[in-house]
């Protein structure tokens, strides 16, 4: 397993001018300092406060088009089901179903805000190791394109809830090919040890079973085995060489196949990590499951919706301690949860224009949550910062607004939108009055 990247890495860290010449979306301007597209970043701070959420369409675009290019590229017949756990926004959404895409959701809340973005069930992919009857039924009523199952305890409930309904449930199995994708421990998915999946010997048996079941059409096997992959195409390719075999056998028997779920995990660098390209991808599909002749599916999140987010915060105040620097933020890890949960590295810009040209010192990057925790990276070359000042944290359009909570009782980040030199508030910042909605004292306290 590849190692999580520091707080601290031993490397020097890149440069402001070497984290903006890979990210075209942002530009320093001298007047206007740092810019999501065309719209300066303090001035979308000064309207709508912070911390917050930007996300760029433009990049939201520009990925899921150079995802549909490589597929296409590799003479595959592909479809694109993005993965809204990474970035859940109703006007993201919305704007990825209008290039087309499909999405991939594991409950019924995800379902439920993708048809609300006008991406149907019949472009859905249900996944994940534990649907409800609840759920089940719902995706099913709505015509849900497909439905993962991950257990053959799970295939029978399907077939039981299906059965009653009246209904065919179209079921891919997920198989578990014991193959290490090398990312960090949390988000690995395909080891024998891991909770997903079928494992592989059983799983042409339990094909076998659904296909015999009432209440089911089975339709293919699908795979899935981590997320941020950055060590190359090796682990994709045994995976896919594994699901190959099977699909073969399963066809050798007599078993209908329609297609391949080749799952999502397609990394980006948020530091100096060289991240495969889209077409890479492309060629270890098309040179495992290629000769298969089959339709297949990827379900990409991080890869479309990371670079094209920041998290906008201000400085609070400046602490200096015995032997360090603490740039305080209003931002905690309530709102970025990935430096305290995976240890990871996000790049930190300065908004204003004199700060690119400033000479740097070390500090502790820190949020007010009331956590040693709550550390976004330690000894981080940055300018003499002052209350007031915004930061911008960099590739955080996945996993950021989708994992932030109220702990400590802090309401919910607001969330912007931005396409060329407009943009949009797409979700409100929390009230105190939302924080306290669902509160309730029992009747005897008075």
């Amino acid at each position: 397993m590849a190692s999580p990247l520091s707080l601290a890495p031993q490397a020097p860290d890149p440069s402001f001018a070497e984290l903006l010449a890979q990210r075209p979306q942002l530009t320093a301007h001298a007047q206007d300092g740092l810019c999501l597209e065309e719209v300066p970043l303090a001035a979308i701070a000064a309207r709508v406060g912070s911390p917050v959420w930007v996300y760029s369409a433009s990049t939201l675009r520009r990925r899921t088009r150079a995802l549909r290019e490589a597929l296409a590229g590799a003479g595959l017949d592909a479809t694109i089901h993005y993965a809204m756990k990474a970035n859940d926004n109703l006007a993201v959404l919305r704007l990825l179903g209008a290039e087309g895409v499909g999405t991939d959701v594991v409950s019924g809340g995800e379902l439920h805000i993708s048809e609300a973005a006008g991406i149907g069930a019949a472009r859905s992919v249900f996944s994940g190791v534990g649907k409800s009857e609840a759920e089940i039924r719902t995706a099913l009523a709505a015509g849900i394109f497909q439905i993962n199952a991950e257990s053959a305890e799970e295939v029978e409930m399907l077939s039981a809830i299906a059965a009653a309904m009246g209904r065919e449930a179209p079921v891919a199995i997920r198989v578990n090919p014991d193959v290490d994708a090398r990312t960090h421990a949390k988000i690995t998915t395909g080891k024998a040890e891991n909770k997903f999946g079928v494992a592989l010997d059983d799983a042409a048996a339990l094909y076998a079973r659904m296909a015999a079941l009432p209440g089911i059409r089975p339709i293919g096997i699908a795979v899935h085995i981590g997320s941020q992959i950055t060590e190359g195409m090796s682990a994709y390719r045994a995976a896919y060489a594994k699901v190959a075999e099977l699909v073969t056998a399963l066809r050798n028997r007599g078993l209908p196949v329609e297609r391949v779920d080749c799952g999502g995990g397609l990394g980006i660098p948020y530091r100096d990590e060289t991240a495969p390209l889209p077409e890479a991808l492309a060629g270890a599909i098309a040179g495992t499951l290629g000769p298969l002749g089959l339709p297949v599916m990827i379900e990409p999140g991080r890869w479309i919706a990371g670079p094209a987010g920041v998290l906008l915060s201000r400085v609070m105040l400046v602490k200096r301690g015995a032997t360090r620097r603490f740039v305080v933020l209003d931002a905690g890890m309530n709102d970025l949860m990935r430096p305290a949960m995976y240890e990871a590295w996000h790049g930190i810009l300065p908004v204003a224009p004199q700060a690119f040209h400033a000479p740097l010192s070390p500090a502790d990057v820190v949020g007010p949550v009331c956590e040693t925790g709550d550390t976004f990276s330690r000894g981080r070359g940055l300018p003499e910062l002052a209350a007031g000042d915004l930061v911008a944290f960099l590739d955080a359009g996945a996993y950021g607004a989708s994992m932030s909570s109220t702990y400590n009782a802090r309401p919910l980040a607001a969330e912007v939108l931005v396409d060329g030199a407009r943009w949009a508030l797409v979700r409100d910042r929390q009230s105190f009055t939302d924080l306290m909605a669902h509160h309730r004292l029992p009747e005897w306290m008075g």
